[in-house]
């Protein structure tokens, strides 16, 4: 598996939004912004059915079953979230899942979302482009970046990526020893 990274500016962000919107389509735009405002894993990403998404609160939520730990979880979306979901609600009113694919391959009898493999594909297609190594986790990577440079305590990062402790957070963000090192010299008392 190769190594994927975040995107680490907000402007990068936005780049990488367009970049797929421009060579992709919304439905690709849409996920890469969904994704870096929710940070779930790709296949909890792709598994989101409007059924389960609750905007109809004073703090519109989701609540999933992570693939990957069975825990449940609940999620609080955002703004940013929650004007997506409701675009593309509007735009595909019978879709099943938010990020289903419309093609001539796939009934509205048997609804699908987007493959994994296809939305990888798409993503190191954009980073090769931006000059990033992209791939399904950069979302998560992107929030997660986005929040430590924010000064967001490591412990809260791990929680958000439901991660079982801040070295695995740390070492998912890739601070390294060196940048450790450096504060010994940025921080002088």
């Amino acid at each position: 598996m190769r190594a994927v990274e975040a995107v680490k500016t907000k402007e990068d962000i936005q780049l990488v939004e367009h970049l797929f919107r421009k060579h992709y389509g919304e439905l690709y735009a849409d996920l890469w912004r969904i994704g870096v405002n929710m940070a779930l894993r790709i296949s909890d990403l792709l598994a989101i059915r409007y059924k389960d998404i609750d905007l109809d609160q004073d703090k519109p939520s989701y609540e999933l079953k992570e693939g990957k730990t069975g825990k449940i979880r609940r999620i609080r979306i955002n703004e940013t979230a929650k004007a997506i979901i409701e675009k593309r609600r509007k735009a595909h009113p019978t879709d099943t899942y938010l990020f289903q694919v419309h093609s001539n391959r796939t009934s509205s009898m048997d609804p699908k979302p987007v493959s994994r493999f296809t939305v990888a594909k798409r993503f190191k297609d954009v980073g090769e482009t931006v000059g990033v190594p992209l791939g399904t986790h950069s979302m998560r990577k992107s929030r997660g970046w986005a929040m430590h440079n924010a000064g967001v305590p490591i412990e809260k990062i791990a929680m958000v990526l439901n991660h079982s402790t801040p070295a695995v957070t740390m070492r998912y963000l890739g601070i390294t020893d060196e940048e450790v090192q450096e504060t010994y010299e940025a921080f002088e008392l």
